[in-house]
């Protein structure tokens, strides 16, 4: 259903881990959310991990929604609980203390849509299909779908939620729901590329980044200043700042 993989580069440590149900596009049902939580707990405790690659399994779907049979047997409170279980799988992106990056194979719809804002990086196949179909089948977007003003914009968020239509990967590029686009069979070499250059930086640095990127989204400006100087001084404490400076100056002067 989830699938973990590792992968040991020459600056770390690197998880992938794959919503394996390619039949029915990724869905999210009730079993797949939990088992994603699990695994994303599961591989921040693997020593010296550095990045998370999030995928779907098979070549067309990222993850195509959530589970329309669940949807369609709730009722108030098993849809507390259901959606409270898609807060749960997002959230465990944006808490983990690693760069998570979405490599979005496919289509990414509603839950899917949602679970790739909550990560850190968006990289996408050029025939990807983004769409927020909720309120056609009588519900609103919900839960991380909050996150979508911050990437899109207000307008084009609200036209994701409120029509329901669907944006083709190159417009999703545009609005900012994506940082890169690449072919099929260059998709791989896109992700490559942005994990080499997370792991390019010190991990208690990046670590200390995606903190502060989170306190960005939710905080008012002066607290995340404040907090952005309390973890320059923290940096400090660590030789790295000093050991990568003189390196570089090393490097400048040949």
């Amino acid at each position: 259903m989830v699938r973990l993989d590792y992968e040991q580069r020459k600056d770390g440590l690197v998880a992938r881990v794959t919503l394996d149900n390619p039949s029915k596009l990724n869905i999210f049902t009730r079993e797949a959310m939990a088992a994603l939580v699990r695994v994303m707990r599961e591989a921040e405790l693997k020593d010296g991990l550095r990045a998370i690659v999030l995928t779907g399994a098979g070549d067309k779907a990222f993850v195509g929604g959530a589970d329309l049979d669940a949807l369609a047997s709730l009722d108030p409170a098993s849809a507390r609980e259901f959606i409270g279980q898609v807060h749960q799988a997002c959230a465990a992106m944006r808490h983990c203390p690693v760069p998570v990056v979405a490599r979005i194979n496919g289509f990414c719809i509603g839950a899917g849509l949602e679970l790739a804002a909550s990560c850190d990086i968006r990289i996408a196949v050029n025939t990807a299909l983004f769409s927020m179909p909720e309120v056609r089948l009588g519900i609103p977007s919900v839960v991380e779908a909050a996150l979508l003003p911050r990437l899109a914009g207000a307008g084009r968020a609200r036209w994701l939620v409120m029509t329901g239509e669907a944006v083709l990967a190159q417009e999703a590029l545009q609005w900012g729901l994506v940082e890169k686009v690449a072919s099929a069979a260059h998709l791989d070499t896109a992700v490559n590329a942005a994990v080499d250059a997370i792991l390019a930086g010190s991990d208690e640095s990046i670590r200390a980044q995606k903190r502060l990127c989170q306190m960005w989204e939710e905080l008012p400006l002066e607290a995340s200043i404040r907090a952005s100087v309390d973890e320059f001084a923290r940096a400090y404490e660590s030789p790295e700042p000093g050991r990568r400076i003189a390196g570089l100056r090393r490097a400048r002067r040949k």
